[in-house]
C-alpha cells in the first residue's frame, strides 16, 4: 500500500518554490506599483499570489527583501537589452516598450524615484548608466556638446511620460498614452529624437 503522505520529489519541490516565487514577485509588482513600498501590505500580496504570507519572509527575507527581488528582476531583465551592436535609440525602444507594456514597471520606478530625498542622494558621476552613455558619445552617438548625465536625464523623462504625463499625451497627441497608436508613433518619433543626439 502507497504512503499517501509520501513527500514531492525534490524537483516538484523545486518547481513549486519557483512558481510560489514568481507568484509572490508577480503580486508584489503590482501592490507596490498601487502603494509603494511604504503603504503596500504583505497580507495583500500574499493573498494576491494565493499563498501564506509566511513565505515572503522564508523566500526574501522580508517585505523590503521582496521589494528588492522585485527591482532585481527589472534590473536583470534591462541588462539584457545592451546587448553588443545595441544602438542608443533601440536600446532606448527596449525601455519604452517594456514600460508600456507594464505600466506597474513604469510607476515603481517613479514612486522609487520620488520617494528618495535629494539631500539624502550621494552624486554619482561614475553612475553605470552615465558611464555606458559617455562610452557612447566617445562612439560619436551622443554629440560632444552635451552631458551624458542629461542627456539620461531626458532619455528617462521620454520613456515615463505615458506615466507622468497622460493628460498631456492625450491633449499633445491626440491618443490614448495605453493606446497601441501612441506606442507606434512615440517609438517612431523618439527613436528620431534619440537618432538626432549624434
Amino acid at each position: 500500500m502507497s504512503d499517501a503522505r509520501r513527500q514531492p520529489d525534490p524537483q516538484t519541490r523545486v518547481r513549486d518554490a519557483e512558481r510560489s516565487r514568481a507568484a509572490l514577485l508577480d503580486a508584489a509588482q503590482a501592490e507596490f506599483a498601487d502603494k509603494g513600498f511604504a503603504g503596500a501590505r504583505v497580507d495583500t500580496i500574499a493573498a494576491g499570489a494565493g499563498l501564506n504570507k509566511q513565505l515572503i519572509s522564508y523566500y526574501f527575507g522580508g517585505k523590503r527583501g521582496l521589494y528588492d527581488a522585485v527591482a532585481e528582476r527589472l534590473a536583470s531583465r534591462s541588462a539584457e537589452f545592451d546587448a553588443p551592436g545595441t544602438t542608443l535609440a533601440e536600446l532606448f525602444l527596449h525601455y519604452f516598450d517594456l514600460f508600456h507594456a507594464e505600466p506597474e514597471l513604469h510607476r515603481i520606478f517613479l514612486r522609487d524615484a520620488m520617494d528618495q530625498n535629494p539631500a539624502e542622494v550621494d552624486y554619482e558621476p561614475d553612475h553605470p548608466d552615465v558611464a555606458g552613455l559617455r562610452a557612447r558619445q566617445q562612439a560619436g552617438e551622443i554629440g560632444d556638446d552635451l552631458d551624458p548625465a542629461y542627456v539620461l536625464l531626458c532619455l528617462q523623462s521620454m520613456g515615463v511620460v505615458s506615466a507622468t504625463f497622460p493628460s498631456e499625451v492625450k491633449r499633445l497627441t491626440g491618443f490614448d498614452p495605453g493606446s497601441a497608436e501612441f506606442r507606434e508613433r512615440a517609438a517612431e518619433q523618439f527613436s528620431r529624437i534619440v537618432q538626432r543626439l549624434a
